[in-house]
């Protein structure tokens, strides 16, 4: 199952003409990825709406958010300003983020400052929840704008009718690196390294991950000598994290940190192969080097992987592949998580199959972990099977995928991306790269062997 575009085109009326010009609404995907989207958007929100006037968050309704509690016990309520005056576990953009939405609350009519009474106070977070779910709405529209202009512009139908939106959506502010991941990739695929890496800094200092993203372009771009283009790409990420962390970091440089020792010292949690072993009675000790050790070995062999492959991969594989490792590794996978690598999944293998097979296991898995928490799927009883089998799947459908991702790049001929004799379509000036002379003599004598 491939991109919808040939079933719509039968639906619309059959393939165009030879002399035929793909002009009007029909034919272009943007009114319909947004459409949908908007769709979804308005579906997670009313989602919301039990949470706003009850404290059952998890079971029956699950929809519990992040955003609205965290405005509550991080004392934005109270007019905190984040990393200044009080600490949060988020990196600096986010709490930027944060702080414009509570200024926003204030500049609408609602009060953010010490002593206020508790309909006042309801009412500001009712307020700051609205402005962040409209805000992280536009950001989940720049995601998918950013899709429709790289090379398969129809996949972000992928995104924007994937379940995840419908779950995850409001959990947290995840959308914000989303975007900034998105203009990222996008502004790669336009061989604007420099501009690609402004986006990926901006993304880091709004969550973590997208620093991996630099790991298959460094090891790509040493494979194909583009030295220029991945320099450019490093300086972009360095002066817009910098600019953005380096006033935080002066102004106030403890709770500057404590976003990374909060990470550093916490155990398996929510989600993660710890947590599960952990529930049936497994307990590892020292959890974080052993984490450590495995991503550290995982990287390694994503990065053989992409330098000894007899065809230079595709980047969005690379990235795919580095961002699943991470997650399935890392000591929490909260349930917005998957909105991380949904992007990169409909880039690096856009078929319908996968992203069936996905949904399904992460849907199964957003509503276990609820049931766990309200203590449903253990009937009280302390047995979290059904719980560890949720994570278990969860786990077992990306490496599955992440295998069939690996296939395709011994296999290129399986890459329906490259399929008509494409090469890396939104791989910028990766893209009809060849090796370096070295990487070809490698390969050769791996070959020979």
């Amino acid at each position: 199952m491939t991109s919808p575009a040939p079933a719509l085109s039968r639906v619309l009326g059959g393939p165009m003409g030879r002399h035929a010009r793909p002009t009007g609404t029909w034919f272009r995907p943007a009114p319909f990825a947004f459409l949908t989207l908007t769709v979804s958007w308005l579906i997670v929100m009313v989602r919301q709406v039990p949470c706003r006037s009850s404290s059952d968050q998890y079971l029956p309704w699950m929809c519990y958010s992040d955003i609205p509690i965290l405005y509550y016990w991080r004392g934005l309520k109270d007019g905190l300003v984040p990393f200044l005056q009080t600490d949060l576990e988020y990196p600096v953009l986010t709490g930027a983020f944060m702080e414009f939405c509570r200024r926003l609350v204030v500049f609408l009519g609602g009060k953010s400052e010490p002593g206020l009474s508790s309909d006042e106070v309801a009412h500001a977070t009712n307020l700051f929840f609205g402005i962040n779910a409209v805000l992280l709405f536009v950001l989940m529209g720049v995601l998918i704008w950013a899709h429709l202009r790289m090379s398969r512009p129809w996949d972000a139908l992928m995104i924007a009718a994937s379940p995840a939106i419908l779950t995850a959506g409001l959990v947290n502010w995840d959308a914000l690196v989303l975007a900034m991941t998105g203009l990222a990739i996008l502004a790669w695929s336009r061989r604007k390294p420099f501009w690609a890496g402004f986006w990926l800094g901006l993304g880091i200092a709004a969550k973590l991950y997208p620093l991996l993203l630099l790991v298959p372009l460094t090891v790509l771009c040493l494979r194909s000598s583009r030295f220029k283009a991945l320099a450019l790409a490093y300086l972009g990420t360095a002066a817009s994290w910098v600019a953005v962390n380096l006033p935080v970091y002066l102004a106030a440089p403890e709770g500057w940190l404590n976003f990374w020792t909060f990470n550093a010292d916490r155990g398996g949690d929510l989600g993660s192969i710890w947590y599960a072993l952990s529930l049936i009675g497994i307990d590892i000790e020292s959890v974080s080097r052993l984490e450590a050790a495995l991503m550290v070995a995982g990287t390694i062999a994503i990065c053989a992987l992409l330098l000894l492959a007899p065809r230079r991969p595709r980047f969005a594989q690379g990235a795919f592949l580095i961002v699943t490792l991470f997650l399935v590794v890392n000591k929490v996978y909260s349930p917005q998580y998957v909105l991380w690598l949904l992007p990169l999944l409909v880039l690096a293998r856009p078929r319908w199959t996968d992203w069936i097979a996905f949904s399904i296991a992460e849907t199964a898995y957003f509503a276990a972990v609820w049931g766990h928490l309200d203590n449903q799927l253990s009937n009280g009883a302390g047995d979290h099977r059904l719980y560890v089998l949720a994570i278990l799947v969860r786990i077992g459908v990306q490496l599955w995928i992440c295998g069939r991702v690996v296939r395709d790049m011994f296999d290129p001929r399986r890459d329906i991306v490259r399929a008509g004799g494409l090469d890396d379509p939104d791989g910028g000036v990766l893209d009809e790269a060849p090796d370096a002379a070295w990487v070809t003599r490698l390969t050769r004598g791996l070959a020979a062997t």
